[in-house]
């Protein structure tokens, strides 16, 4: 099937379906100013870090843990290098379906809030937010704009303890409601699963695909690379 018609199969099942699931990864943010990288490490370049670490023992739970002003230096670059990206018109568009399609959601593997900022609700942060901090040592937590400013690594105006982005770190696990809101969404079905700007490499990432091929609910890929 040559590109325009493809264009126009994919118009017609968006335009006909009421219950449609995004999946979005790095791709999607490329258009504001983001490079395209897999996890949370993937914009740092070396091959180790000024203290001789890999960037995934930098940026580890066990180092948020141990020596958290390690991992907060490398997260403080990272946020550095999204700061002032603003949505582009692919998050516009998924929040404007949202509000016309009440059954839409959005899975994300990515942690530049930007979907959050483009106006979607029905939202699955799947690997957390750079952008929403929480207290190590007691329940506080609060919402950030950036880093700028910022002690590193900030302490908690509660109790003293790290505050540290609500962010999935290598070596942890998924949240669980994160999880448990996806599964919810397949188990009430779906009328088209969209998948943009992800290799979909991870097992709850490229699981909705699988299960709609298996369902035979017709699926979309925007990637300009081959899915692994």
């Amino acid at each position: 099937m040559r590109d325009e018609a493809r264009l126009r199969a994919a118009a017609a099942l968006l335009a006909d379906a009421r219950r449609i699931l995004f999946i979005t990864g790095a791709g999607i943010s490329a258009d504001s100013g983001l490079p395209t990288y897999r996890g949370i490490g993937g914009l740092y370049h070396e091959r180790l870090t000024d203290e001789g670490l890999t960037i995934e023992q930098a940026l580890s739970g066990q180092m948020m843990a141990t020596h958290p002003e390690v991992t907060w230096k490398y997260l403080a670059e990272i946020e550095a290098n999204c700061r002032g990206a603003r949505p582009n018109i692919a998050h516009d568009i998924i929040a404007a379906l949202e509000r016309e399609k009440p059954g839409t959601w959005v899975l994300t593997q990515n942690v530049d809030s930007l979907h959050h900022l483009a106006g979607s609700r029905n939202l699955i942060e799947i690997h957390g937010s750079l952008h929403r901090l929480r207290c190590t040592e007691c329940p506080h937590s609060r919402s950030i704009p950036d880093f700028a400013g910022m002690q590193i690594p900030p302490l908690c105006p509660a109790c003293g303890g790290v505050m540290r982005p609500n962010v999935v770190l290598f070596g942890e696990e998924l949240p669980a409601r994160g999880i448990e809101r996806l599964e919810g969404i397949l188990a009430n079905g779906l009328d088209v699963v969209v998948s943009i700007g992800t290799t979909s490499v991870f097992p709850y990432i490229a699981g909705p695909v699988v299960w709609a091929h298996r369902s035979g609910v017709p699926s979309i890929e925007i990637n300009p690379g081959e899915t692994d």
